[in-house]
């Protein structure tokens, strides 16, 4: 069954699956959906029109779904989606979106630590893990199995790739691409994230491939229009090479260099 503390306030517009569990003083808005055997825990606000999936843990003061901070926003009907088991830890903050009926979402399996920021209409992919005191920018999109260090300034429109490791403190105005670890200030490229690769059953010749992109991209002296040329001439064309090319030529900022 449903349990909501006697101190918490839940508008009639929100909507509680079974097995939901509000703490004291909690605050849950209007237009607002809980997916079953979700806990929303003390002092948690999720303000409006949010959807938070099934199985996810909502923590002491984190607050969702509030407006966007963002000079363009008129009050417009718009959107926060959280997919299913993921946690929001202490603190943390995740805006709806911008722009009449768009969205900002946050995939299933995430982790946001405490103090995390999360802007509006950014994109959250599955299994992202974003660390203390990260702050991302709008409109950021982040692909699945990603790691953001703590500390971690994200800035606007950057699209950060999935399996990819972004060491904390590191100031990320470039795109990252997938499979790769960055760190610095200015940020720099470190190497493949190899301990990840390995941790998600990466095979050895896959890990491999991925390392001679890495060389071509990084090690070679090559710009990165050369370095794209020779991986197309003289690497095979599987998922994951496939995958780092196309995010490259989507790249509107420009990779790491």
């Amino acid at each position: 069954m449903t349990s909501v503390d006697p101190r918490a306030v839940v508008d009639p517009g929100a909507s509680l699956a079974d097995g939901v569990e509000v703490g004291p003083f909690a605050i849950i808005g209007p237009g607002v959906s809980i997916g079953k055997g979700t806990r929303v825990e003390s002092a948690a606000l999720i303000a409006k029109d949010t959807t938070v999936g099934e199985g996810c843990r909502v923590c002491h003061g984190a607050i969702l779904g509030t407006d966007p901070q963002d000079l363009k926003y008129r009050g417009e009907p718009t959107y926060l989606r959280i997919g299913n088991g993921t946690t929001v830890r202490e603190y943390a903050t995740v805006n709806r979106a911008t722009g009449a009926g768009n969205v900002t979402a946050v995939g299933d399996g995430a982790l946001i630590m405490a103090y995390a920021h999360v802007a509006h209409n950014c994109h959250i992919g599955n299994s992202v893990v974003i660390a203390n005191a990260a702050n991302l920018a709008g409109h950021v999109s982040i692909g699945d199995h990603a790691i953001i260090g703590g500390m971690t300034p994200v800035h606007q429109f950057v699209r950060i790739g999935a399996y990819s490791f972004v060491g904390g403190l590191t100031r990320v105005s470039k795109d990252v691409p997938p499979y790769f670890k960055v760190a610095g200030v200015p940020m720099r490229p470190i190497s493949v994230n190899t301990v990840g690769l390995i941790r998600h059953g990466f095979p050895a010749e896959t890990r491999s491939l991925i390392r001679r992109v890495f060389r071509l991209l990084y090690l070679s002296g090559l710009n990165t229009s050369q370095a794209v040329q020779r991986i197309n001439e003289e690497l095979p064309a599987t998922p994951e090479i496939m995958t780092i090319l196309s995010f490259i030529r989507e790249s509107s900022r420009g990779i790491v260099k």
